[in-house]
């Protein structure tokens, strides 16, 4: 008998919930709950943690038991806090920290400026500073294995968030928390059906190649879309997560392809750029070009509002509760899922101006 992994929605859980879905109590939501937005649809499982109580643990790892309010913990940042996301997470993680009581100087925070190299040297040094714990975003889904080599090396736990490893759970890190990718792109196909009424040209704004985000939100979309036959994807390629690589390849697509009339783009910077390349093109943005995208930035949902947007798949970056309570969970003794789960809202024309303020 297996369990469904599942948070509430915005990363906001109490000790007690979460106790629950690593113990393998956790009721998974009804098929009538699913993709509703008023509470959060939560994510369908991934990696389901047996109930039996089998998982990783404390006394199965080999780790020692440590004090989070006193020891020394690392997060490595991956890419460069331009990105509403990054800043949102990287806040998420120090606030949650200093209201568990940890030091500033306890916690030692780097960031690896989009560079898989400097992320690899970024957590050996925080283990050379005597990081006990350390919560990574990885940059790549590949390469990070040398990091996580000296970080078991030296018994120190491992938790990934927002990006998933190719490594192995509780043999080379502890667990991966963040969203279901691939429903995220579904949830976007069903917004681009439900806002294009079943007929369109679209061209999809891929992220950064090389990560699981990226993959499975492109596979997640193209099958849910596959469903409809009245929309044709026409173009595809990658800008990078960044707004300004967004336009710019928007602005190629448009010359290329002027047929296009919507828009699937795998975070909202990129969409957002997707909007100004429209502008300068004399289109309207919502309108002769329908947009949807996944993040749930405030800039996106504003856009929502005006009437220069029409739809955002939240993904959702505050993990500071979840990777330190996932983290105290392990070192009390419980067994830890190899996938903690979340669930992410969603915004439209009919919510976004009351939602707004959940947005980051």
């Amino acid at each position: 008998m297996a369990v469904s992994e599942r948070f509430v929605t915005r990363g906001i859980v109490t000790a007690a919930a979460l106790s629950l879905v690593l113990t393998g109590c956790a009721k998974s939501e009804s098929d009538g709950d699913k993709g509703k937005t008023g509470a959060g649809p939560a994510a369908s499982a991934a990696s389901v943690q047996p109930s039996d109580g089998a998982g990783c643990t404390l006394q199965a790892a080999g780790y020692p038991k440590i004090d989070l309010k006193t020891a020394k913990i690392g997060f490595s940042q991956s890419e460069k806090e331009a990105n509403p996301f990054r800043i949102a997470e990287t806040q998420s993680i120090k606030d949650e920290a200093a209201k568990l009581g940890i030091s500033s100087g306890n916690l030692l925070v780097t960031n690896a400026q989009s560079d898989l190299n400097k992320q690899i040297s970024d957590i050996k040094s925080m283990l050379d500073q005597g990081a006990q714990a350390l919560i990574v975003a990885p940059l790549n889904s590949d390469g990070l294995q040398p990091a996580l080599d000296a970080a078991k090396a030296k018994k120190v736990p491992v938790i990934t968030i927002d990006r998933k490893v190719t490594s192995q759970p509780c043999t080379d890190y502890l667990t991966f928390i963040g969203s279901n990718f691939v429903q995220q792109g579904e949830r976007a196909a069903d917004q681009m059906i439900r806002v294009t009424g079943g007929k369109a040209k679209v061209a999809i704004l891929l992220g950064a190649s090389g990560n699981n985000v990226t993959t499975d939100r492109t596979k997640g979309f193209k099958d849910k879309i596959a469903s409809s036959s009245g929309i044709e994807i026409v173009a595809e390629q990658t800008g990078e997560f960044d707004r300004s690589k967004g336009q710019a390849v928007m602005e190629q697509l448009l010359q290329s392809n002027p047929e296009i009339n919507a828009v699937y783009a795998e975070n909202d910077e990129m969409g957002i750029g997707a909007v100004n390349a429209i502008k300068a093109a004399d289109k309207k943005a919502g309108t002769d070009i329908k947009i949807v995208s996944i993040d749930g930035t405030r800039n996106a949902v504003k856009l929502i509002t005006t009437g220069g947007y029409n739809a955002v798949v939240e993904s959702n970056p505050r993990f500071g509760p979840l990777a330190f309570q996932t983290l105290q969970q392990f070192l009390d003794g419980t067994a830890i899922p190899a996938n903690v789960i979340i669930s992410d809202d969603e915004y439209d024309e009919t919510n976004a101006k009351d939602k707004v303020g959940n947005a980051y």
